[in-house]
């Protein structure tokens, strides 16, 4: 948890609100078909991204993170979108949570997740920056998510095939 603390994210900071709302536009909007029920799956210390899908998008946002918003407000409950950044390379058995968040959405639900893709490269890949972070242990290309998305039940509907990728159930 240490390590969260030390980062400074606030809806203050025009860039980290950018950050995020490139991946609203790319990753979300487009496939979001109705309802405007959200949850934020590991919104962090400050609730940026929740604060700007309903500040500038109209929607009714949960949150939950496990340090810092750790009721599971999302038991029982369904969503017409969860959103997920910066959260799945941390954790350890992440089909488990594939399969907890496809639980909680709405038939029509998108499940939008942001964590960056590995290089294919081996050398790229030893030398990249983001597996240096300790806290980061699973990562993932296109190729994973569309393993792990007809494994949890979903439907891959997008993927920049870098960084964000989004999910409906099948049917």
């Amino acid at each position: 948890m240490k390590i969260y603390r030390k980062h400074n994210n606030s809806i203050y900071d025009p860039r980290y609100v950018t950050y995020f709302k490139d991946f609203i536009d790319a990753a979300v909007i487009d496939f979001v078909s109705r309802g405007r029920r959200g949850l934020d799956f590991g919104s962090g210390p400050s609730p940026v991204l929740a604060t700007i899908l309903e500040r500038d998008y109209g929607f009714d946002m949960d949150i939950y993170d496990l340090f810092f918003a750790p009721n599971k407000v999302f038991s029982g409950k369904k969503y017409h979108l969860i959103t997920s950044t910066e959260v799945f390379e941390h954790l350890g058995d992440p089909l488990e949570y594939f399969k907890l968040l496809a639980g909680c959405l709405e038939d029509d639900g998108l499940l939008s997740i942001m964590t960056l893709f590995h290089p294919l490269d081996d050398q790229e890949f030893l030398d990249w920056y983001y597996m240096r972070d300790m806290s980061h242990i699973s990562f993932y290309t296109s190729d994973t998510m569309k393993v792990i998305s007809g494994i949890a039940g979903l439907d891959l509907v997008f993927t920049d095939n870098r960084r964000y990728t989004s999910f409906r159930l099948k049917r």
